[in-house]
């Protein structure tokens, strides 16, 4: 009587963890999908709000600091992510790449709503310097009409780059829920 053959897939180091689940294609594919197609905006966009935000010269460093870190970071994060897919690296990484990018996505669209609230807070309270009297000489931020209107426009663009996280959410849920 011979002993049974040992089951050849149990020793296999592939077999010890799950294949990963990418829905969305790898290489310069990746570009013609909705969600490449945000992923580059939200770059180009979040890019534009970290050096509009720059050239305002800071005006409230406490509130605008977080706009920065946040324009700088999710920059940074949504270009790696970006580089992950175009150079087939997520095929490499055995992991849950549809859940990855679901939380990516939803933390990035927290990050950058507080921000974008926080940048219209301070656009909303600033006045020109001639137009500071004594009732609101405490409540307002001083800003000359060329850093109001750099300034506006970050908010208007960080709301633009907020409503791309929020595309890419909602693919990535719909992704992730298959």
């Amino acid at each position: 009587m011979s002993a049974p053959a040992p089951n050849p897939s149990l020793g296999s180091n592939a077999m010890a963890f799950p294949a990963p689940r990418i829905t969305l294609p790898l290489g310069m594919s990746v570009l013609q999908t909705y969600s490449g197609a945000f992923i580059c905006l939200e770059i180009l966009f979040g890019g534009l709000v970290w050096i509009l935000v720059a050239s305002s010269n800071v005006p409230v460093p406490l509130l605008q600091g977080w706009v920065m870190f946040v324009s700088v970071v999710m920059f940074l994060c949504s270009t790696l992510y970006l580089c992950v897919y175009l150079c087939g690296l997520a095929d490499r990484v055995d992991t849950d790449w549809n859940l990855i990018d679901f939380v990516y996505h939803f933390v990035a669209f927290v990050f950058y709503f507080g921000a974008s609230v926080l940048e219209a807070a301070t656009t909303a309270a600033a006045v020109e310097p001639d137009r500071i009297n004594s009732t609101t000489a405490a409540v307002v931020t001083v800003l000359y009409f060329r850093q109001y209107s750099i300034n506006v426009v970050a908010t208007i663009f960080s709301f633009v780059v907020t409503l791309c996280y929020a595309c890419s959410l909602g693919l990535a849920l719909r992704r992730w829920k298959l």
